[in-house]
């Protein structure tokens, strides 16, 4: 995973509460054993119909980086190929009062912070969409804040693990590594009484 690195993004907004991860990616999307590859069919069903006027279909939010929703966004299944097909369409982060729990732990065990903000919070970052045409936000992991060239900004909590995790670009594998001595130091002080 790499370090995830403060930047500053344009802004897609997704307007609606409960957002699940059934229709972030669609079930036929689940053979995929591979991350590469799944932004095509994110928020496939919205997206491919006649006439879609859905956010991402519009050229204003083509290179978006971060996404806006509202409240219990990620919720439905525990499916990660959710969270791959957020990264692999190019978002870094997503903003929203609440994520469903396992959705939110997938976002950060792959690299993508997922922003808790109070929902008058959240409703500025709407507002500020309707009122300037290639809105960003800057997002500073480390100092805990999300701002805007315009005065605004908000504080928002994340997991201090989580954050280190995050900020050193360490994710499961990278932590075991980490142990590698003491791993290999108990495999040969118990060693396999049989090959396979």
């Amino acid at each position: 995973m790499q370090a995830f690195k403060n930047f500053t993004g344009l802004v897609a907004p997704l307007d609606r509460p409960n957002v699940d991860t059934d229709q972030i990616i669609p079930k036929q999307f689940l053979k995929a054993v591979v991350r590469s590859g799944l932004g095509k069919g994110l928020f496939y069903d919205w997206r491919n119909q006649p006439d879609s006027q859905f956010v991402l279909d519009q050229p204003r939010f083509k290179d978006a980086h971060i996404l806006v929703a509202r409240a219990n966004f990620g919720c439905g299944s525990s499916r990660e190929h959710a969270v791959w097909a957020l990264a692999d369409f190019g978002f870094r982060a997503v903003i929203a009062p609440s994520f469903a729990d396992i959705f939110h732990n997938n976002c950060l065990k792959n690299g993508i912070l997922t922003i808790i903000l109070k929902p008058e919070e959240v409703d500025a970052i709407f507002q500020a969409l309707k009122n300037h045409e290639a809105y960003e936000l800057k997002v500073d992991l480390a100092a805990q804040k999300v701002s805007d060239e315009f005065g605004w900004s908000a504080r928002f909590d994340v997991d201090p693990f989580a954050k280190k995790c995050l900020l050193e670009g360490l994710d499961d594998i990278a932590l075991t590594l980490m142990h590698d001595g003491e791993i290999r130091k108990y495999e040969s002080a118990h060693p396999v009484p049989y090959k396979f």
